[in-house]
């Protein structure tokens, strides 16, 4: 661990969790010095393991969620396997399952029977439509929880169809909003000693992702709808063409506004009554967009990007990931890490703690590398 002493030093993770949501959760609890186990299905483990792409016959996919854990083969359904791993969990603090719900039930490792094992457990359920109701057993995936919750209908240009987010953002959030229970309650456990058993369901999430567009719902009582990518009620506040290339400004108030139209060159426009508040802007976007392209489009990215710097305003090149990782921005914030065994590359825990980066210096585990650990909980096995 960087971090001295860790945030989770001593609390010890039975991780029940497969592919993203929960894994993802477990994976930020390890940087900040959990202990995890990571309980897979033997013979072949987690399905990500068999998730492309590779390296050396090796998932980077894998490797990304998972550096930092230990890693326990177990059979389920062997009653055996199961008491075994009943015995380990009286030994943990937390666990984490995203199974369907009701199949923790049938295994016998439901928050119900794991608190009469161990009475203070804080349990994460992490699923798509949560514990009760009348979607609770139905299957769910990102993409399908991106689609029900509205965030795809606004997400794309009004003149296309609704888009996917470029990453599993609602896997990723239930992911965050998860260990962020698991934290809270592991704090109401030190001072009262009470088990929790925290749902976290994905659908639930990514409305509460949605601020900007609940707000407008509130406010007209419609469904917000596709805009690119300007914002919904702010300008500019969007993308701009330059010479060779895209830019981003983002201005939200009238005096940063008079700054832009100052450094753009075009003072004026702080006075133009099409211009005069923000809510004029949002409505006058096209006369705006052409005003701030009048100057751009004769400029690259970087002297735009540069002119804007200098004045305050808020402004960017469209980046895709490798320009983030090797720009000095990213070398600066020395978010690339790398597994100490398999040498994947990965992002790094994005929390610093007292000035330290979070991050376990444990490698990838190999499956069941750490299988003995089930024979320290059943001393009686040991012969």
């Amino acid at each position: 661990m960087t971090a001295s002493p860790p945030l989770l030093d001593g609390v010890r993770i039975a991780d029940f969790s497969r592919v993203l949501a929960g894994p993802y959760c477990t994976r930020m609890l390890a940087d900040h010095g959990a202990e995890v186990f990571k309980i897979e299905m033997p013979g072949r483990g987690d399905d990500s393991r068999h998730l492309g792409p590779f390296i050396d016959a090796q998932s980077t996919y894998f490797s990304g969620l998972n550096h930092g854990k230990h890693s326990i083969e177990a059979d389920l359904k062997d009653p055996a396997s199961l008491e075994r791993l009943r015995d380990f969990i009286a030994t943990c603090d937390v666990v984490v399952e995203n199974f369907r719900p009701g199949v923790a039930a049938k295994l016998g490792l439901s928050y119900d029977d794991v608190v009469a094992i161990r009475p203070d457990i804080v349990y994460a359920s992490i699923s798509g439509f949560g514990q009760t109701g009348s979607q609770t057993k139905r299957p769910a995936y990102d993409t399908v929880i991106q689609a029900l919750s509205g965030l795809m209908a606004t997400t794309g240009f009004a003149d296309g169809p609704p888009t996917r987010v470029g990453e599993s953002i609602a896997d990723v959030s239930a992911g965050v909003f998860a260990a962020f229970g698991i934290s809270a309650a592991l704090v109401r456990r030190e001072r009262t000693g009470a088990p929790a058993h925290i749902d976290i369901p994905m659908f639930d999430v990514m409305l509460a992702m949605q601020p900007t567009n609940s707000a407008m719902y509130a406010a007209t009582g419609a469904a917000p709808t596709r805009v690119g990518n300007r914002h919904p009620v702010s300008a500019p506040f969007d993308t701009y063409q330059a010479r060779d290339g895209l830019f981003v400004i983002a201005v939200a108030n009238d005096r940063l506004f008079a700054v832009l139209a100052e450094a753009l060159g075009k003072p004026e426009l702080a006075d133009d009554p099409r211009f005069a508040t923000d809510a004029d802007r949002s409505d006058n976007d096209e006369a705006l967009r052409n005003e701030i392209e009048g100057v751009s489009a004769s400029r690259t990215v970087e002297q735009m990007c540069t002119l804007l710097d200098a004045a305050g305003v808020p402004a960017s090149p469209v980046w895709n990931l490798a320009d983030a990782l090797t720009s000095d921005l990213g070398a600066e914030r020395d978010l690339h890490a790398r597994d100490p065994r398999l040498g994947h590359g990965f992002i790094a825990h994005p929390l610093l703690v007292d000035g330290t980066r979070a991050a376990s210096d444990l490698p990838v585990p190999q499956l069941g590398e750490h299988n003995d650990a089930l024979t320290a909980a059943n001393p009686t096995d040991e012969e």
